[in-house]
Order: C-alpha cells, then sequence, then structure tokens
C-alpha cells in the first residue's frame, strides 16, 4: 500500500468511526433496506475483497491484494426491473459504480447498466454499460440511445463542472437512479446526472442484479451504506412473481425450484409480461411483492406453508387487497383453517382443507374444457397427478369458475379417514365430478387460481396441462392471454435442469 492511500484511508476509517452515520429520510415512502449495515447477508462477493465495517458496504483493493479485473458484490435476494434506488457513497482511489438490470457473467462478474462514480472529476453520475455498449450518457446529458445502440444527445441536464463541483471528494454523497421501462435517470446529490431513453430493443435490459463495483487497477476503497430499495409498477409490462417452497418428497416429485424455473422460461418471450422467480422458500428480498400483478406459490403446505408463518399473512392480506392477482399449485393450495383458511379462500376462492380435502393419487380425465381465458389453447387430456378433490369453496361457488373437471374413480376412496385420506363427507360425493383447477373473480377486482395437481415434476411435459398454469399467471396478472394460450416448447433439458439435489442421478 502506498503512503499516500495509507494516509487517505486512515482518514476515510477515521470518519466513518468518529462520525455519525448518514441516515436514510425517515419518510421516504415505499423504500425499503436491502443491507442491514451489520453483515453480508444478502450480498455476495469475493471475501478477499469486501466486508462490512462500521455499518458500511466496504471494498477495498491495495498495492498487496490486488483485483486482476473488475470484481463486484452481488445482492442475491432479488433481482431489479422497475425501481428506485438510493444510497450513500464514498470513494478514495479508483473507480466504481452501482450495477442494475444487469446480468452475472459469473465469477463475480457482472455486465450490464451502472451508475458510474469515481475518485476523479469525470465520470461520476455517468450512464456506463459494462461489457456491453460502453458510455450512453456523458455527465449533464439527456440521450436517446436509437435502435443501432448509439446515443444521441438531445438536450442538456445540467453543466458537468458544476455538478462536478456539489459532489464531495472522499465523503458521503447521495446516489439516486430512477428505472421505469427504458428510461433510467441518474442523481448524485440531488442534481440529475444522466437522463436516458434507451430504444434499442435488442441489447436494452428490463431486469437483472444489482451490484457494487470495485475496479481493477490502482489501491481504492468504496464504501456504500443506507442502500434503499423501492420497487416502481412496471410502465410497460405485467409482472409475474413465482415462489418455490424448500425441497421436500423424493427424486422428481415437488420439484418447486425446478418448476418455477420451467415456467419463467416459458414466458421468457410472452409479450406485456416480465416474470421473475424466489427460490427455496419465502423471499428474503423485502420489496419481493411490491410491484407484483401476480404471485404464485408452489411450495409445501399445511403447517408448513410458507405464506402463513411469521406475519406474512396479514403482509400479504395488504398486498391482495389491493387486487394483485394470486395463484397456488399442488400443496400449496393447502392451509389450516384456523391459520390461512379465511385467507386463501379469500385470495383465490377455494383451498385444502384438512378433515375435508383428499391428496389421492389418480389419472384425471379431463374430457371438457371449459371456455375460459384460461383454457384458451388447451385441449382434453388425461393424466396422472396426486390430484386433491373435494375442495373448501366459496359459498355457493360465488366468483368461482371451474377450470378443469374429472370424477375420481372408486379406489381413491379406500383409504381410511384421515387429514388428508377420506372423511364421511368426501364418500358421499362417490362418483361426482371434482373440481381440482379453478379461477377465482373477488370483489375487489383481483383474481385467483388453484391447481391441485403437479406432484410429479414430469407432467409439466404435458402441453395442456403446462399452458393452464402459464395462461393462470396471464389472467391473474390481468395481461392479455394469446388466442392460442401461452405457447411454450420444452424439451428433455428443459425438465431435467434445475432438480433438487434429491432430484439427481
Amino acid at each position: 500500500m502506498t503512503r499516500t492511500f495509507s494516509f487517505l484511508l486512515g482518514l476515510c476509517v477515521a470518519a466513518v468511526t468518529f462520525a455519525p452515520l448518514q441516515a436514510a429520510e425517515a419518510n421516504e415512502e415505499g423504500y425499503k433496506q436491502i443491507f442491514n449495515g451489520k453483515d453480508l447477508s444478502g450480498w455476495d462477493g469475493d471475501p478477499k475483497f469486501w466486508s462490512v465495517t462500521n455499518g458500511t458496504l466496504h471494498g477495498q483493493t491495495t498495492a498487496e491484494n490486488p483485483t486482476k479485473g473488475n470484481t463486484f458484490i452481488i445482492w442475491r435476494d432479488g433481482t431489479v426491473d422497475d425501481f428506485e434506488l438510493k444510497f450513500s457513497y464514498r470513494i478514495v482511489g479508483g473507480n466504481s459504480g452501482m450495477q442494475y438490470r444487469s446480468k452475472d457473467m459469473g465469477n463475480w462478474v457482472v455486465g450490464g447498466y451502472q451508475g458510474d462514480f469515481e475518485a476523479g472529476t469525470t465520470y461520476s453520475g455517468i450512464l456506463y454499460e459494462e461489457r456491453g455498449r460502453g458510455i450512453l450518457a456523458q455527465r449533464g446529458q439527456k440521450t436517446i440511445v436509437n435502435e443501432d445502440g448509439k446515443p444521441e444527445v438531445v438536450e442538456k441536464v445540467g453543466d458537468s463542472a458544476e455538478i462536478q463541483a456539489a459532489i464531495k471528494k472522499e465523503d458521503w454523497n447521495e446516489y439516486h437512479i430512477t428505472a421505469r421501462g427504458n428510461r433510467v435517470i441518474h442523481r448524485i446529490n440531488g442534481r440529475v446526472t444522466a437522463d436516458v431513453t434507451d430504444n434499442d430493443t435488442d441489447k436494452r435490459p428490463s431486469s437483472g442484479i444489482l451490484a457494487l463495483q470495485l475496479h481493477a487497477g490502482p489501491p481504492m476503497v468504496v464504501q456504500a451504506k443506507d442502500i434503499r430499495l423501492k420497487r416502481l409498477k412496471l410502465a410497460d409490462k405485467k409482472k409475474v412473481v413465482m415462489v418455490a417452497g424448500t425441497p421436500s418428497h423424493g427424486p422428481g416429485d415437488h420439484e418447486f425450484n425446478a418448476g418455477v424455473q420451467l415456467l419463467h422460461k416459458c414466458l421468457q418471450n410472452q409479450p406485456g409480461v416480465l416474470s421473475t422467480f424466489y427460490l427455496n422458500g419465502y423471499p428474503k428480498d423485502p420489496t419481493a411483492f411490491d410491484n407484483a400483478d401476480t404471485v404464485m406459490v408452489f411450495a409445501d403446505g399445511g403447517g408448513g406453508h410458507p405464506f402463513i408463518k411469521e406475519d406474512r399473512l396479514q403482509k400479504l392480506s395488504s398486498v391482495f387487497d389491493k387486487g394483485i392477482g394470486f395463484v397456488a399449485v399442488h400443496y400449496g393450495v393447502e392451509v389450516p383453517k384456523e391459520q390461512g383458511g379465511k385467507e386463501f379462500l379469500n385470495w383465490m376462492g377455494g383451498y385444502f382443507e384438512t378433515h375435508y380435502s383428499v391428496n389421492p393419487h389418480w389419472v384425471a380425465d379431463f374430457k371438457q374444457i371449459p371456455q375460459h381465458p384460461i383454457t384458451r389453447g388447451v385441449k382434453p387430456f388425461s393424466i396422472k397427478d396426486e390430484w386433491y378433490y373435494n375442495m373448501r369453496f366459496q359459498p355457493d361457488m360465488k366468483g368461482v369458475t371451474p377450470i378443469l373437471t374429472a370424477i375420481p374413480p372408486e379406489d381413491t376412496l379406500s383409504r381410511p379417514d384421515g387429514p388428508h385420506s377420506g372423511n364421511p363427507h368426501v364418500r358421499a360425493m362417490k362418483g361426482k365430478p371434482q373440481h381440482v383447477a379453478w379461477a377465482y373473480e373477488r370483489p375487489n377486482g383481483g383474481r385467483g387460481f388453484g391447481l391441485t395437481g403437479a406432484h410429479h415434476h414430469k407432467n409439466w411435459n404435458e402441453p395442456s396441462f403446462r399452458k393452464v398454469v402459464l395462461n393462470a399467471l396471464l389472467w391473474t396478472a390481468k395481461a392479455e392471454v394469446p388466442a392460442n394460450g401461452v405457447e411454450c416448447e420444452l424439451t428433455e433439458e428443459d425438465l431435467t435442469k434445475n432438480l433438487d439435489p434429491k432430484g439427481r442421478k
């Protein structure tokens, strides 16, 4: 480490140690902290360079410990699409920036949009695309990026020298990034530094990861704190958020993580829709549902359902009370009557009630498909699954539309009475049609959908089975369902990808 850099670093650390941290504004409605200031929970970077120091996210290179290429610490708890992000930063030496809507290239290398800042006097506030199209707006510029990827300056948003004069050297500054649709705006200390409309439809990103950069080159220190995120309703798309539960059951069954990633793949080229997913249980991202148009859960249910623990029912009620869609698949339709039953009945019109509903394995023959946006392109099909039935629906089926209906064989009632296996009420229904998938229109305008199948991962290979769920995700998000439904071709590789460790051979 050079003597000058050691001196600057000492000043930097001393300032953090003896000066109170700059707190986020208390009245910033909708903003949520995504860095706890205590440890690296939710953040992932090379431990040779990243740590938490005095409440700050601290990145450092030295002459003895350089980085050979640009390296990043990545926020792993979620991805971002349309949002506002605010954070305080300080930099001593070198160049850095906050990546957003970016791609994880592996080994802590990231490419995509960057809100640049540096210890120098030229680049702070510009929009730079790391490993991409380069500088898309210099400081003080308003640009339009044309279809060919080249930026065109259309206006000035400020004088570069004046903006630089307002940036405190080697001290704390406030960065504010707004991204909505194809427009992004950077601000430092309240001044607009860049305003870009990206019309390059082939290369502009609409979602991706957040990450903070350490630049290759001379020794440097970068620090960030008060990192807070506010999601914005998508400007031009409907957003589907899928939650996968933790692994359970044997190989090929209850493949929640693989299942949601397969559905996500199918939605990637769907016009007007953006999908994202959270794996292995309830999201750690505090903003996970803030700009969702529909939320799906595919997870274990009953008393272990991820949506009923702690105070989540109350939080989720505030989401669905706004008319956001709700989808539950397979075991995800079951919650205890006393803890979640009322809510699930309100959110999607029906649910699996213990000591009332049953969960046998049987071949369901769906001979007649009703007309509904969810059934567009769906053809009659027959498939074996763990088809739960005798759901607890809204009284008189008010607001509920059956989607998949079949008659269970008598042997589905051969098990003794139990919480899931049988009861006198369901036996009295012998030979009668049972609804195993349904749509629901809530009084508040929100929509719900339940599917009791999907125990076996291989069943996603059935086009009509898959299409019912994909169509339902669009319908509950209030996106337009195509005339022939959501088309998605799968390969054997697709079906074996992302399986839980217990499902791999």
